[in-house]
């Protein structure tokens, strides 16, 4: 049954600095005036950002658990782990242009980092304990500074355990608006995650060696913005921007709004020319924004619908409010150009990265995790089951770090061919870069700019950078289980 969730406003969402431009809000903004700014909505608005003449924006990510319900009474609210007082939390909105700095406070019992996904940062705000940064240890704080270079739709999330601190909730989402974007009537932020949850509100594996060395482990409970099945109000006859996170450590979706003409107008952020929504597969840390035309009439609905499974499971509910808005034929709208810079093709060398799993699996004993001089055991899975270029990350009996998978020269032009030899999804992710999809050898591709692609099995899919950021730079699998028993590397360009 469809429910409303009312979701107080964190004391952290909105942080005021002197002279600083912030916008962080619980849940992110609509365009909606918010109808009481102590209860937001799953997906609607809160109250006005905070802004003025700066062009900094500072936001303060409290790491601690928080106990926050998920499954309704008789079970108990579930031990999440958070960077605001509620999930979802916190979404950082701010202009591109602006600076932020955000200062990770951990106040967990292990270390911890934050790694800005999607993000064309400098090397050193990656957020990768132990290659770009040491690791924030309990008590203590960490300062990330750097300018976004492009618009768009991102998140930020801990890479080290991260398949258990993602699957309670560790997540944030960042959001750099448009200059000159087309206005909509509202500005929705819909987080896909599942919970390994059993009926008491308490958390089960978030690891299985079954579902690591095969699909993974799958959780039990599916929401939007932590709630089941919420109801998600939007202005009568509204254009609606709906930016849809797939956050999940496993599951890939295949979004519809169903009763409703609805487009794909950008992939990971990255404006696309408007297409259908009729088929984009997403991986984990995959993201669509899609635009929509809300009923026409007060009280109607459209239901946003996951179509990758046996049978479409439902996920939220789009309810017509207020007055209707005077918008006339529905049409969809281009965002504005990205300036990622353009990969040269005719004189870029093909990398191969073949994705694999390992000939023979791999366990090591806790005394050997223990001592690593470059990792840890936090950041390291006692197995492997999965590689890269015939490489598991780290290699060498977990004695040091591996190699980097490739070293490229700063400036010129590279296509990787990532080669799925296995007979499972793997979403592609290559930290620092927003690469460009070309081709594939098994089906029709959309060419298009992401940071995190699915690769089919058996798939030779082809993408394409500039290599133009210097740095130590992870490239992995985002299935949490995958990435953490060995389908992960790094590439160093320099």
């Amino acid at each position: 049954m469809p429910h409303r969730l009312a979701v107080p406003l964190s004391r952290r969402a909105l942080l005021r600095a002197g002279g600083a431009a912030v916008a962080a809000t619980a849940l992110g903004g609509t365009g909606l005036a918010a109808p009481d700014a102590g209860a937001l909505k799953p997906g609607l608005a809160g109250p006005a950002p905070v802004s003025s003449a700066g062009d900094l924006v500072e936001v303060e990510l409290v790491a601690r658990q928080r106990m926050q319900r998920i499954l309704p009474k008789p079970a108990e609210p579930s031990p999440l782990i958070t960077y605001a007082d509620q999930f979802p939390g916190p979404i950082i909105r701010m202009r591109k242009g602006q600076r932020l700095r955000a200062t990770l406070v951990n106040e967990l019992d292990e270390h911890t980092s934050v790694h800005w996904h999607g993000i064309r940062l400098p090397n050193l705000e990656d957020g990768v304990p132990y290659l770009t940064q040491p690791p924030t240890k309990p008590g203590e704080r960490h300062v990330y500074e750097f300018t976004p270079p492009d618009a768009g739709s991102f998140f930020f999330h801990p890479h080290c355990n991260t398949v258990e601190l993602l699957g309670r909730g560790l997540a944030g989402v960042l959001i750099v608006e448009e200059p000159d974007a087309p206005e909509f009537d509202a500005d929705l932020v819909c987080l896909i995650k599942d919970w390994h949850l059993d009926k008491t509100g308490k958390f089960g594996a978030f690891l299985t060696d079954r579902g690591a060395s095969r699909a993974g482990t799958f959780g039990s409970v599916s929401t939007i913005n932590g709630a089941i099945d919420p109801v998600i109000e939007v202005p009568t006859n509204g254009d609606i921007r709906a930016r849809l996170y797939n956050i999940d450590n496993t599951r890939v979706v295949d979004l519809r709004v169903e009763g409703a003409e609805a487009w794909i107008i950008a992939v990971d952020g990255n404006p696309l020319p408007p297409r259908p929504l009729d088929g984009w597969p997403m991986g984990p840390a995959m993201r669509i924004d899609v635009l929509f035309r809300a009923p026409a009439k007060a009280g109607q609905t459209l239901r946003l619908t996951n179509v990758y499974s046996a049978e479409p499971r439902p996920l939220a509910t789009f309810r017509a409010v207020g007055p209707a808005r005077p918008n006339k034929r529905f049409k969809p709208r281009a965002l504005p150009a990205s300036a990622i810079p353009e990969p040269d093709l005719k004189d870029a060398p093909i990398i191969p990265m073949a994705f694999s799993a390992t000939a023979v699996a791999q366990s090591f004993a806790p005394d050997v995790l223990a001592g690593l001089p470059y990792a840890d055991a936090l950041c390291l899975s006692a197995k492997t089951f999965w590689a890269i270029n015939q490489q598991s990350w780290p290699e060498g009996g977990h004695e040091h770090l591996p190699p980097p998978l490739v070293t490229l020269e700063k400036g010129r032009s590279y296509i990787f061919e990532l080669a799925n030899l296995t007979p499972h999804l793997h979403p592609i992710h290559i930290h620092g870069y927003t690469f460009k999809v070309l081709s594939s050898d098994g089906r029709k591709v959309v060419p298009h700019h992401a940071d995190t692609v699915l690769l089919e099995p058996k798939e030779r899919l082809r993408v394409a950078i500039k290599a133009d950021n210097p740095g130590d730079w992870m490239f992995h699998c985002h299935i949490i289980e995958h990435q953490d028993t060995g389908m992960m590397g790094y590439i160093r360009v320099a």
